[in-house]
């Protein structure tokens, strides 16, 4: 059985939203200001439960499937509750409630800089766009 990538699960779903949201058609304008554009979706996908479930408090709306995801991946979970300086009560108190939604959304936004900009940096070779 192979582990849960978030990365490449998190390319999918950012893509599908650019493409849903006519994302991509203001990343290809012309004049189109990148940062401006990646700073707005970077805000946008913060609350979209299909990137990254943090409006709801879920991506998964599965409590058993958020924790096989985030058990796949503890250093990442480790990475972002550090990341975010959430304190070892707070994490142990979330833990023994088996809040494994809190966890997955948390991995996932600590991921959304990153995927985001790789997933704008592939649309952007694709259509022969320069990076500035």
């Amino acid at each position: 059985m192979t582990s849960y990538d978030y990365y490449d699960a998190m390319k999918e779903d950012i893509r599908e939203y650019l493409e849903e949201n006519g994302a991509i058609d203001r990343l290809l304008a012309d004049g189109a200001d990148r940062d401006e554009i990646e700073e707005e979706l970077r805000n946008e996908l913060w609350t979209a439960d299909s990137v990254t479930g943090n409006a709801s408090g879920s991506y998964t709306f599965n409590s058993w499937k958020a924790k096989g995801y985030v058990l796949d991946n503890m250093e990442r979970l480790k990475d972002a509750l550090e990341e975010f300086c959430i304190e070892p009560s707070e994490i142990g108190e979330r833990f023994l409630n088996d809040e494994w939604e809190y966890f997955d959304v948390t991995i996932r936004c600590y991921l959304l800089d990153v995927v985001l900009s790789d997933v704008i940096d592939e649309i952007m070779y694709e259509y022969s766009i320069p990076r500035f």
